[in-house]
């Protein structure tokens, strides 16, 4: 597929590295494309990577995506499905900026003809692209209103590693929130191991 990654940062990075070794059709979006000819992917500006796009993956720092987005205009991202890995914290990673919601239903919310699916935000981004360098599986969830759209993702996913078994849908787009809320958790585990390579898992009760 053509993926255009919104952000040239950590994520988008190793997304595009992830997806291009599995066949895919990556390209890096940029404000300024003309000052990050450094990288391994070509990088265009923001409206050619819309428009080459068959799904875009926002990529993009959550307390400023919305902005971003909105100067791609609805036009552009119209019947394009979105995936949404971002999460808005503060600068010293205490406070969400959407404490009440989710940076994904916000999106969907601005953009209803743009199906959105949230995904990946639990984990960093080497996780997200080599989840078995962890020790033992663990969980990757959606978040979305648009079934086909989550199912394009599921495949997406399963090529970065993610098995099927390891994906977890948590309904609607509603359910980012908890996803993305997740981010405070993720730090204080982060700081009790000293690491941010890991992942959780949702182990269900043992059958009777």
């Amino acid at each position: 597929m053509r993926i255009g990654l919104l952000g040239t940062g950590n994520v988008a990075r190793a997304l595009a590295h992830g997806w291009s070794a599995a066949g895919h059709d990556v390209l890096l979006g940029s404000r300024k494309p003309e000052e990050r000819s450094d990288l391994d992917f070509p990088v265009a500006g923001l409206h050619e990577t819309a428009a080459h796009a068959e799904v875009l993956v926002n990529a993009t720092p959550g307390t400023v995506s919305l902005d971003l987005l909105h100067s791609l205009g609805a036009p552009a991202l119209a019947g394009t499905l979105l995936i949404d890995v971002g999460v808005g914290l503060s600068d010293d990673y205490t406070e969400l900026s959407h404490p009440n919601s989710s940076l994904g239903e916000q999106i969907q919310r601005a953009f209803p003809l743009t199906p959105v699916v949230k995904t990946l935000c639990t984990m960093d981004s080497t996780v997200m692209i080599a989840p078995d360098g962890l020790d033992g599986a663990s969980t990757v969830f959606l978040s979305g209103d648009d079934t086909e759209a989550k199912r394009t993702t599921g495949r997406l996913l399963t090529d970065l590693g993610w098995p099927p078994s390891s994906q977890l849908d948590i309904g609607g787009i509603t359910t980012a929130r908890g996803q993305e809320h997740f981010a405070l958790l993720f730090m204080g585990i982060a700081g009790g191991l000293g690491a941010h390579t890991f992942n959780i898992k949702v182990v269900p009760r043992r059958p009777a």
